[in-house]
């Protein structure tokens, strides 16, 4: 049966497709996002603790991710929360919270068996949804254009077909007997995951976290900063578009060109938020050692740049102080102009004003 927007596209070919998809093109442009990409791991793997970039940029990822589902939140709120003991009761905020949690979980999974599956993908929207959803069994979900408000797309119907669609899914990513290269292979996925859209709701932030942590898998990747919907954003009305023209006319080459210069270009965008943020570090850790060298250390500067608000909690967690102590010290760095404290209800925070630029320009 031919697409129809109205119809269920239980006919939704399997992967991987049969048109050309390696032409001249696409390998010339995988060649230079491999370099990017390249680049950016290797950055990362110069930084003496890596790890404190899982925080701050996973965050922003989150943040930007959910925008793209009309999921706003301020870089305040969301960092604030992100921190703060007490509980988020800004709605979007929780569920940009929610994606981060998803993210981090998907890639402790993915390092420890190397496997993207249909239970992984479920447990990710169950995270970001915080409740129990799983595969879609009833029919009635269509995906609707937000201007006009017709019907563009309806998705596989029946649990059976959902399923047997996703393992196919799974076969491709897992499986590479095909010897696709791996960046045309995750736009190949990611394509694929969303028309098949398997749960009622979060596919989109759950088809995003999949794109990075099949980066991972693929050891393109060592930690899952990637920062690929800001690019997806700026980009949407093309990217609706060209998923459209797949489905539609099968015109693979067009959308696959797309996710590749995506992945360059914001690969050379994070490897430039990176390199900022690296600078900034090393320019207040010198400020710090004149200003207060009683206080500095190398573990201090890193809590301070893990998280845009720290906190007391965070010094001793780090081995620094005892918690009486870290009262005095992120006390000392705010009278010296390097952090600024704000109440959370009865908490205190404290706001490192330099990283929080860099993440929100």
């Amino acid at each position: 049966m031919a697409f129809h927007p109205l119809e269920p596209y239980n006919e939704l070919p399997l992967l991987p497709p049969i048109e050309e998809l390696e032409s001249k093109e696409i390998l010339k442009a995988t060649i230079t996002a491999h370099k990017a990409l390249a680049r950016l791991e290797g950055s990362l793997s110069n930084l003496p603790n890596p790890s404190i970039l899982l925080d701050s940029i996973g965050l922003q990822e989150a943040k930007v991710s959910s925008e793209i589902e009309n999921i706003i939140t301020t870089h305040d709120e969301l960092y604030q929360y992100a921190v703060a003991e007490r509980s988020v009761g800004n709605t979007a905020t929780k569920e940009v919270l929610h994606y981060k949690k998803a993210l981090w979980f998907g890639y402790e999974q993915v390092k420890a068996n190397e496997l993207l599956t249909t239970n992984l993908f479920t447990r990710l929207v169950q995270i970001i949804k915080e409740n129990q959803t799983g595969i879609r069994t009833t029919p009635g979900t269509q995906i609707i254009n937000d201007k006009t408000r017709n019907i563009i797309y309806t998705p596989p119907v029946g649990e059976d077909v959902i399923r047997t669609k996703l393992k196919n899914l799974e076969a491709f990513l897992n499986i590479n007997e095909d010897e696709l290269d791996p960046l045309i292979k995750m736009a190949v996925a990611h394509y694929q995951f969303e028309a098949i859209h398997p749960f009622g709701d979060g596919n989109g932030r759950t088809g995003r976290i999949i794109n990075i942590l099949y980066l991972v898998q693929q050891k393109l990747l060592s930690i899952p900063v990637l920062y690929l919907s800001r690019y997806i954003l700026e980009h949407r009305t093309d990217y609706y578009q060209l998923l459209r023209e797949v489905t539609e006319e099968g015109k693979w080459q067009r959308w696959i060109l797309y996710m590749i210069h995506a992945l360059e270009e914001t690969s050379k965008l994070t490897l430039f938020k990176i390199d900022e943020i690296k600078d900034a570090m090393t320019s207040m850790g010198e400020a710090i050692k004149k200003e207060l060298p009683g206080i500095y250390s190398k573990d201090l500067v890193e809590v301070l740049f893990q998280r845009p608000y720290s906190k007391r909690q965070f010094l001793q967690e780090a081995g620094i102080v005892k918690v009486k102590t870290a009262g005095t010290y992120l006390a000392s760095l705010e009278e010296k102009g390097f952090l600024r404290s704000v109440e959370l209800g009865k908490e205190k925070l404290y706001l490192n004003m330099k990283f929080l630029e860099i993440l929100k320009r």
